[in-house]
């Protein structure tokens, strides 16, 4: 469809079921003015062409901190806020994109190979998106793109991974018919992010994009990791779900990330195994003092969070769809707590005056005042915590949340019901 008339069709409120279906029904109106605004400045800068309407979302973990690299069980759920892009194919076999508040990105797409230069910058996600869907015998080709995106950068939520999948869907709408599954996406992702983009992840954060909705995930094989959609409404139990962005600073925390892996990796290969997942628990326990000795304290700390967490993420999936809302948020604190105190990525030990994570967690445990619950978000060391507030205290939580941590640092969420989505006209 023309942009113009994609534009027209949102004035006259023909999409709004679909708006409603991917961002609820207070966000409806907001929604499609940001849906009119994307296609004026795709045409401002591409001119009228027949375009696709295509999002990803953000994505939330629910439990699982640290397992999915270790081949472990996680919980997550994809969330309300996108990356929204307005996107036409080219003949040029070059990808022009243009987001937005960002100079536009080219990418030659005769040249895959890996750029150093690109390293830590969304070129390398794009190239490498494109070069895994060509080793599978996918159909790849040039673009121009425009994209807005409200996922908070450096809460947790994922933006990047939500960028990976974006870029896998329009070349799925684009090129392949729709026909990729949500985990071939999802995989071509994290092959980006950790060949091109030079950041090693396991396949959570991809998978929930891709996926949507509340979904229990087990990667002990990650080609083929069982998935288990689950229908809850958090609301529903007199609760919101949210998150509050600490600000924290982000500069250089790869090497924390990779620490995480590495050092539970390490412990894995002391067994002669290659993850966590695939080491008996009963006999990592007992050999813990020649652990000590060769790996350090914080490895077999890391270790234990692993085998614990792996076990909450199963116990959490199952309280869901037991709808034992009071086990599940015994659960979520018990997640936060290890993460704290054995997994350590609350803040980074390079920058110990920048605690924001505890802090933020110190003060919701005071407001919450034993009911609810509240833990790390995400990968970690700075950024965001997630918090479950019963919904006669939300307006208080908020205020003395923003009060220490900056007006608009509360962020409620609303689960998304599914993954990346292509805006479908009727006509």
């Amino acid at each position: 469809m023309l942009a113009e008339l994609y534009k027209k069709a949102l004035f006259e409120k023909k999409f709004d079921e679909q708006l409603l279906y991917l961002y609820g029904e207070k966000a409806l109106e907001a929604q499609r003015k940001r849906y009119c605004r994307a296609i004026e400045h795709f045409i401002e800068i591409f001119g009228e062409k027949d375009v696709e309407l295509i999002s990803a979302p953000g994505r939330t973990e629910i439990g699982g901190n640290h397992t999915d690299h270790q081949h472990g069980r996680v919980v997550a759920a994809a969330v309300d806020m996108d990356i929204l892009a307005v996107a036409a194919r080219t003949e040029d076999f070059t990808i022009h994109l243009q987001s937005e508040g960002y100079p536009m990105n080219f990418v030659d797409l005769s040249d895959l190979e890996i750029h150093s230069e690109e390293i830590n910058k969304s070129n390398s996600l794009l190239r490498g998106v494109c070069s895994r869907f060509q080793q599978l015998g996918r159909k790849i080709g040039g673009m121009e793109v425009y994209t807005t995106n409200n996922v908070l950068k450096g809460s947790g939520l994922s933006s990047s991974a939500s960028f990976e999948v974006l870029a896998g869907s329009l070349l799925n709408y684009l090129y392949n018919q729709g026909e990729i599954s949500p985990v071939e996406i999802a995989k071509t992702g994290q092959y980006a992010e950790n060949v091109y983009f030079g950041k090693p992840s396991g396949l959570l954060d991809q998978s929930a994009s891709a996926i949507g909705g509340f979904a229990a995930m087990d990667f002990k094989n990650p080609e083929e990791p069982e998935i288990e959609r689950i229908d809850f409404d958090v609301e529903r139990y007199g609760y919101s779900l949210g998150i509050i962005d600490t600000g924290g600073n982000h500069t250089d925390l790869t090497p924390d990330y990779a620490a995480v892996p590495q050092e539970m990796g390490n412990i894995a290969r002391f067994f002669k195994k290659d993850v966590l997942r695939d080491v008996e628990e009963s006999v990592f326990f007992s050999s813990i003092p020649k652990l000590r000795a060769e790996y350090g304290d914080r490895a077999v700390l890391r270790a234990i969070h692993f085998f614990q967490e792996n076990q909450r993420a199963a116990d959490l999936a199952r309280y869901l769809k037991e709808g034992d809302f009071n086990a599940f948020l015994d659960t979520v604190n018990a997640s936060g707590n290890s993460s704290f105190m054995y997994l350590q990525n609350t803040y980074s030990p390079t920058h110990p005056e920048e605690q924001g994570i505890p802090l933020a967690l110190a003060l919701c445990k005071g407001i919450l005042d034993g009911k609810g619950a509240c833990r790390v978000h995400g990968g970690g060391f700075a950024g965001a915590v997630q918090v479950y507030a019963p919904l006669e205290i939300i307006s208080d939580f908020r205020q003395k949340a923003e009060a220490v941590f900056g007006e608009g640092a509360f962020h409620p969420l609303r689960v998304r019901p599914c993954g990346a989505y292509r805006l479908l006209s009727k006509n």
